[in-house]
């Protein structure tokens, strides 16, 4: 029987065994369900755990360590055992619902363990392989170097900076036109806007959050680029190319709107009314409370969601490279192509490369200083969340 199979059999087993330790404690009580240390229900779950969990527990390891066959049918004995086992323990003095209780303990304990589990793989991963890399590019030259050159034939320069500008100058701009709009949407659908209008915008705004990415880039690249082109780039002498770090820069912008719009209406309208009468009461105007009571109340969800906006424009691909182009270089002027540390990880890693070179290798250290970046804004944002909600309590 195929390890598929097996485990179907076992989960019928565990709904067998959920109906047979139901109906025993019942009867076992003599139909009194008051007589019973747990409701009937318990004692069904009980027995469910007790034959589901170590036989899928089982199967799961010999998948993953690629166990002998014998093993998958053992997985089905040892359901059958922990039914009858499970089955001999229901009795009406049996504490059922404090065991299954501890099960769910350990069952969210280890969901717990798994999730810090995967972000140390994360992390591991990418220091081992960043390791390697700098065993054979020097550190200085990555880390401070102004030149992207790859050449897979030799002779490559892979100076980050190039490709941290383009980062910082795209998401930063994003983050212009997001955060302003995003967060006057929302202080408008929370507190001027009627409960018809709010369910029309909202869910208007919200449609933005649903596009995917390279319709996005396309928007970027077929309508966004000319017209900062002819409009504005090429009348200022600024540039004449379509793509440019303004237009990935504007359109990621309109991406992460309902981000920040949507994140920062469910903290403000968590703000309590009671904080919004008592500035009322004292006479202050309605934009008054706004701006000295809500806002400040809820500048802790206001940073949070910035910091989520943060994190998406800096990891963003797709948008970069229809909209900004793939130029590595260090300029001040926003109408030039320039391109970001995500497009040139993609473009290190895409294609039949050797893993045991410096020009693969250099997208692990990319990626690393990717979420070290990301850490450092968490951190900061924690500081400051912390600083001034001590200095408003």
């Amino acid at each position: 029987m195929s390890p598929f199979w097996i485990m179907i059999a076992t989960l019928a087993l565990a709904v067998l065994g959920y109906l047979l330790g139901r109906s025993r404690s019942i009867r076992l009580a003599g139909g009194d369900t008051r007589a019973l240390h747990s409701r009937p229900g318990y004692h069904g779950w009980n027995v469910a755990l007790f034959t589901a969990l170590p036989a899928l527990l089982l199967l799961a390891g010999a998948r993953l360590f690629h166990a002998p066959g014998w093993v998958a049918p053992a997985a089905l004995v040892l359901a059958l055992a922990g039914l009858g086992l499970s089955l001999s323990r229901t009795t009406p003095q049996f504490r059922a619902r404090n065991s299954v209780e501890r099960v769910i303990r350990g069952v969210l304990v280890v969901c717990a363990l798994i999730a810090i589990a995967t972000t140390l793989a994360i992390v591991l991963s990418l220091v081992f392989e960043s390791a390697r890399f700098f065993q054979m590019y020097p550190w200085q030259d990555f880390f401070f170097g102004t030149e992207w050159t790859p050449s897979f034939g030799g002779g490559s320069k892979l100076g980050m900076l190039p490709l941290l500008w383009g980062t910082l100058y795209i998401s930063l701009i994003a983050l212009l036109v997001a955060v302003p709009i995003g967060l006057y949407a929302a202080i408008y659908m929370s507190d001027y806007a009627s409960p018809r209008v709010r369910s029309v915008v909202k869910p208007a705004i919200e449609v933005l959050a649903g596009i995917p990415t390279i319709v996005y880039g396309l928007f970027a690249l077929v309508t966004v680029g000319p017209l900062l082109r002819d409009w504005i780039a090429q009348p200022l002498g600024l540039g004449s190319g379509g793509s440019s770090v303004m237009t990935a820069g504007v359109v990621m912008g309109m991406m992460l709107i309902p981000f920040v719009s949507s994140l920062s209406d469910d903290i403000i309208n968590a703000v309590p009314q009671s904080l919004r009468d008592g500035s009322l009461a004292m006479g202050s105007t309605h934009s008054e409370t706004i701006r000295q009571v809500v806002l400040p109340a809820a500048l802790p969800g206001i940073v949070g969601a910035i910091l989520l906006a943060a994190s998406r424009a800096i990891g963003e691909t797709m948008i970069v490279v229809l909209g900004a182009g793939a130029m590595a270089k260090i300029s001040p002027n926003p109408f030039e192509a320039m391109t970001t540390i995500t497009v040139k990880i993609v473009g290190q890693l895409t294609g039949d490369n050797d893993f045991a070179s410096p020009e693969t290798l250099v997208a692990f250290a990319l990626g690393l200083t990717l979420f070290v970046m990301t850490l450092g804004l968490n951190i900061l944002a924690l500081y400051i969340v912390r600083k001034y909600r001590e200095q408003y309590e």
